[in-house]
C-alpha cells in the first residue's frame, strides 16, 4: 500500500502595510509642505503627541525641471565625478587592507586619478552611443497643489484649538 503524502501548508501571505484611516480630520491646510511641515513641528514643541498625526498631500504632480544641455563634454565630468568617488572608495578600502600603511595616500589618490579618468571616459562613450536620445539634464520632484495635517480623531480637536490659538491654521 503506497503512502499519499499530503503537500505542506502554504505560508501565510505577507499582509499588506496599514494605511492610514480615511476618516482622520483635517486640523490645517497649508499650500506647501514647509507650512504643513512647520505647523507640526509647532505641536510638537508645544507637547502634542504628533506620533497621531500626518502630513497628507493631494492632487499630486511630478514637476521636471531642466537644468541644462548635455553635452559630450559635461557628460565626461560627470562621469569623472563619479568615477573619482568610485576611484577613491576602492583606493581608501586598499589603503586600510593593504599590508603596508606607507602607501596609503598613494593608493588613495590613484584610486581618485583612475577612477575619474575612467569614469570619465565611460560618461563620453555613454553619452555619445545615446545616439542624441535626453540631450538635457533634469531634476525631478513630486509636488502637491495642498498639503493636509490630519490628526487621529481623539486629538484633532486639540491639534486644531492649539494651530488656531497660536495663528498656526492656514486654509
Amino acid at each position: 500500500m503506497t503512502e499519499r503524502r499530503q503537500p505542506p501548508p502554504a505560508s501565510p501571505s505577507p499582509s499588506p502595510p496599514p494605511t492610514p484611516p480615511a476618516d482622520r480630520p483635517v486640523v490645517g491646510s497649508y499650500p506647501t509642505y514647509e507650512g504643513a511641515q512647520r505647523a507640526v513641528d509647532f505641536l510638537s514643541d508645544h507637547g502634542f503627541p504628533v506620533e497621531h498625526t500626518a502630513i497628507i498631500g493631494s492632487d499630486l504632480r511630478m514637476v521636471e525641471t531642466v537644468l541644462g544641455r548635455l553635452t559630450r563634454g559635461r557628460a565626461a565630468l560627470a562621469g569623472a565625478g563619479s568615477g573619482a568617488w568610485f576611484g577613491l572608495l576602492i583606493g581608501l578600502l586598499l589603503a586600510v587592507f593593504a599590508a603596508g600603511g606607507h602607501n596609503a595616500l598613494v593608493l588613495l589618490l590613484g584610486g581618485l586619478v583612475y577612477g575619474a579618468v575612467f569614469g570619465a571616459v565611460f560618461g563620453f562613450i555613454g553619452h555619445a552611443l545615446s545616439g542624441g536620445r535626453r540631450d538635457f539634464t533634469s531634476r525631478s520632484r513630486i509636488v502637491a497643489a495642498r498639503y493636509d495635517v490630519v490628526a487621529d480623531p481623539q486629538v484633532a480637536e486639540d491639534a486644531t484649538n492649539m494651530l488656531i490659538k497660536l495663528g498656526w491654521r492656514e486654509s
